[in-house]
């Protein structure tokens, strides 16, 4: 016979790094309750990629399975800064950096979250009343050789780097939300482990039952390796168009399509399973791949547009179709002709002549759909034609 918590425990706890402490979270689930769950967001500037969304992902899993999710923009601890994994003071935002970041965030993750089932809230509501009075009682809650142990506070004492006093506030604060809110549970990153702990510890002085911590992990980005961040370039934006996430995600390996599955897809375990199979028998990984890819797509932009998005790549990269619009510019030549490397690197198809003899040796460059193999030929002045290097890059150039 089916297991309702079991079930929904396996759900929970898929694609995350730790969840403390799972038999708590297992016995709260077999309650029967709807649950309390938080999750905070100090709005930054936000501008979500893939990697961002894991932790919203799973916010909307305890929201499918009944749970109260709690999506608390930290307008509070915005302005002290969290010093999470950083060497040097984060500067404060203002008040009205802060109120215009959280509407931006708000617009962005409601593509995940059901706004009818989303509390939406400010630790400003309680850390307002508190008050200065409340607040040193709040810190001396806390020691200093506590918060020393925190791996960047060690870290940024031990080099001589300084740790503003108000650092020190920003896990307390944290944790003091889970109190605000009763929470049962807290998600966050796992660089997030001191934070979310802080948060247990203040509930059970408090004499509330402490809350179940769930950390998620980083997501690599598309080249498998690094994590997905915008300063590496290997992401994928949630606000990007359509074509253009449709095409970056197909360029992953078939081994980093199940790690997206895994993180990204709200597919049943049990079909992503039937995927595996099916491929182990010689399907073909690509056909999965285009399901993931428009199941991303729909959730951020719509059905339609993954339909377009899908019809588009197979136009322009399976029947090796080129696009109508494209970055047109022209290159001097020397004495009345240029090198294909030169050519290359001078229209930032390339990033220098070695790549540009690296992606000819890959067959990976064309010249009005034609590949190219020689890597010594030139171009005569005159000559306009659409260069190719990859499946992305484009540009119709003329030599002058």
């Amino acid at each position: 016979m089916a297991n309702p918590a079991s079930d929904a425990f396996a759900e929970i706890a898929r694609g995350t790094e730790e969840i403390l402490l799972a038999d708590e979270l297992k016995d709260k689930l077999a309650s029967g309750k709807p649950l309390v769950i938080k999750a905070g967001f100090d709005p930054t500037a936000p501008d979500l990629h893939l990697g961002h969304t894991v932790l919203i992902n799973k916010l909307r899993v305890f929201q499918d399975l009944g749970h109260k999710v709690i999506f608390l923009i930290g307008d509070f601890t915005g302005m002290i800064g969290d010093p999470t994994g950083k060497n040097v003071t984060r500067k404060p935002l203002s008040p009205e950096d802060v109120m215009a970041n959280a509407q931006t965030y708000k617009e962005q993750v409601f593509k995940i979250l059901d706004p009818a089932k989303t509390e939406v809230r400010f630790n400003s509501e309680w850390m307002s009343e508190l008050g200065a009075a409340g607040m040193i009682k709040l810190a001396a809650r806390q020691t200093v050789a506590r918060m020393l142990e925190r791996d960047d506070f060690k870290k940024r004492y031990n080099t001589g780097q300084p740790i503003a006093i108000h650092e020190f506030l920003y896990p307390l604060v944290q944790g003091w939300d889970s109190v605000a809110l009763k929470a049962d549970v807290e998600m966050g990153g796992t660089d997030q482990r001191f934070n979310l702990l802080m948060g247990r510890e203040l509930q059970k002085e408090e004499g509330q039952r402490p809350q179940t911590v769930i950390m998620v992990p980083l997501l690599e980005g598309l080249d498998g390796v690094q994590k997905m961040s915008k300063s590496l370039g290997n992401y994928v934006g949630i606000t990007e168009p359509a074509n253009d996430m449709f095409g970056k995600i197909m360029s992953i390996s078939d081994e980093l399509m199940w790690r997206y599955f895994e993180l990204l897809s709200f597919r049943p375990l049990e079909e992503i399973a039937s995927f595996k199979a099916a491929i182990a028998n010689g399907a073909n990984p690509r056909d999965y791949k285009v399901l993931l890819a428009k199941e991303i797509i729909a959730r951020f932009h719509d059905e339609a547009a993954a339909e377009a998005a899908e019809q588009d790549f197979v136009q322009r990269f399976s029947k090796n179709a080129i696009p109508d619009e494209m970055p047109e510019l022209t290159v001097t030549s020397d004495n009345g002709e240029l090198g294909i490397c030169h050519l290359l690197k001078e229209a930032d198809l390339v990033s220098s002549t070695s790549d540009a003899m690296r992606m000819i040796k890959q067959s990976a460059v064309k010249i009005d759909g034609e590949k190219v193999t020689d890597n010594k030929l030139v171009i005569a002045a005159g000559t306009t034609a659409v260069y190719q290097v990859g499946k992305r890059k484009f540009a119709r150039v003329t030599v002058a």
